[in-house]
């Protein structure tokens, strides 16, 4: 049978006579006539198939060899029957697509009523800021060290970003809190970031006193827990970047957590505006509030599938951190010229990063060369440094929507503690051995640049 890619010319002679002969008489097929168009001839390939297996494929670096091998044994097109489809909304497989499954773990996982994958954090945030309220006129209290994309949601919102300055621990100062709010007011974003946890307790009581949401942004502690709770849900919404730059993710994601149903049908209809996810998706509004224009922030199937194996992953990564922070943490000495940053639960925090905060900027340089001589994986900023988006004061793409008097100008601390401190990466995968010679390595450079505090004990 003739083909399209033949390209065959019609012509007169090449149209079937009864086009030619007037009027078709043939009984309608609705009125019991023969069918005209019963099926189709043509042979469809699946519009993703083998080729885009392997595009995938080679992103894990594969061999040739081993890449010739897998070529070999799904080379044959049949095996794909009509092919996968990698839209969360049309997946033909017989089971639910990747996202489905993705967001019934998050769920399972976190203990949340509801969960969104999507396309990345910043999309999380920028999605909870909306349906919390955030808008032109309103203003938004971020803490004043963790990376600008908290802020930077608030202002796409268009709201203004308030920054709240931090304590020792890094994280938002409770203390502080109250100052930063007025009657514009809409949201409190506490950040878990550096796999430390913020001291929610107090924040969660000023919010709700002041009748504030909450979003947590656990981009950088996905799974850590405070008092017990797993961050990001004691707020309202919680957000998660699930990407290659953080402690678990395949690519570009983004996880959105919320306790309310029209609250996260908010949340929905900014991350995906298309309806897809309505009951009854172009019918009018359920109540007020519900429909407004947003964006599209849907996760794809190929990150959803990457990060359903990479969430269940999340526990054993984490104990892998602990365990290796605590026992370095355990050998410590101490000594009164260097202290440790204060955690807001040590037993629930990640630990993929132990700081050391020098009383002055001298020693802090004379430590970090020692620690790196010793090979201690050790680093710091310091206040000569270039800008860096995690701190409030060098957040230059915000500059323009912040108050005229700029309120990153209030966060003291955390422009002192960020170019003070000094950063040890822990590894997941050190062994016992490694651990003890980390903790042997601080300890030598301790006992020659610090004083022994009168207590004997060891461990911080």
């Amino acid at each position: 049978m003739a083909t399209l890619d033949e390209k065959q010319s019609v012509t007169a002679e090449a149209v079937p006579a009864h086009f030619n002969s007037g009027a078709v008489s043939e009984k309608l097929a609705i009125h019991g006539g023969q069918r005209v168009f019963d099926h189709s001839h043509g042979r469809p390939e699946p519009k993703i198939g083998v080729d885009e297996f392997f595009a995938i494929a080679q992103r894990f670096g594969f061999r040739p060899e081993a890449m010739a091998r897998l070529r070999a044994a799904v080379s044959n097109s049949d095996l794909l029957a009509g092919g996968p489809n990698l839209g969360k909304y049309l997946t033909t497989v017989p089971k639910p697509s990747a996202g489905s499954q993705f967001e019934a773990l998050a769920r399972e996982y976190f203990g949340s009523p509801h969960a969104l994958g999507v396309s990345s954090g910043t999309g999380a945030l920028h999605a909870a800021m909306v349906a919390v309220g955030a808008a032109p006129g309103r203003e938004v209290v971020v803490p004043g060290l963790g990376f600008i994309a908290t802020a930077m949601a608030a202002v796409l919102a268009g709201a203004t970003p308030v920054f709240c300055d931090v304590d020792d621990s890094l994280q938002m100062d409770p203390k502080k809190l109250e100052a930063c709010i007025n009657p514009q007011t809409v949201a409190v974003v506490p950040t878990h970031h550096w796999g430390g946890v913020a001291d929610m307790d107090p924040i969660v009581e000023i919010a709700r006193k002041h009748k504030l949401a909450i979003i947590e942004d656990c981009a950088q502690s996905p799974g850590a827990t405070y008092k017990g709770q797993r961050v990001g849900t004691t707020g309202d919404i919680g957000c998660f970047s699930i990407s290659a730059y953080k402690i678990i993710g395949a690519g570009e994601g983004g996880l959105v957590l919320a306790k309310d149903q029209r609250l996260f049908e908010r949340v929905n209809q900014v991350a995906e505006s298309g309806g897809l996810w309505r009951p009854d998706r172009f019918a009018p509004p359920r109540y007020d509030g519900e429909l407004f224009a947003g964006a599209n922030y849907r996760m794809s199937e190929l990150e959803a599938a990457a990060d359903v194996v990479q969430l269940r992953k999340l526990d054993e990564i984490i104990r892998r951190y602990r365990q290796a922070y605590h026992r370095i943490l355990g050998q410590l000495i101490r000594v009164r010229e260097v202290k440790p940053q204060r955690q807001n639960d040590r037993d629930g925090m990640i630990g993929y990063m132990l700081r050391l905060f020098p009383q002055t900027d001298e020693l802090r340089v004379k430590l970090v060369a020692a620690l790196q001589a010793e090979g201690v994986p050790a680093n710091s900023r310091g206040p000569s440094a270039g800008p860096d988006w995690h701190l409030c004061g060098d957040m230059w793409p915000l500059r323009p929507y912040l108050h005229p008097a700029g309120s990153h100008e209030r966060c003291k601390v955390a422009t002192d503690l960020y170019h003070r401190e000094i950063h040890v990466g822990i590894d997941q995968w050190w062994t016992v051995e490694d651990c003890d010679a980390v903790a042997k390595g601080i300890n030598k450079v301790l006992s020659v640049y610090g004083t022994l505090e009168e207590t004997s004990r060891v461990g911080w």
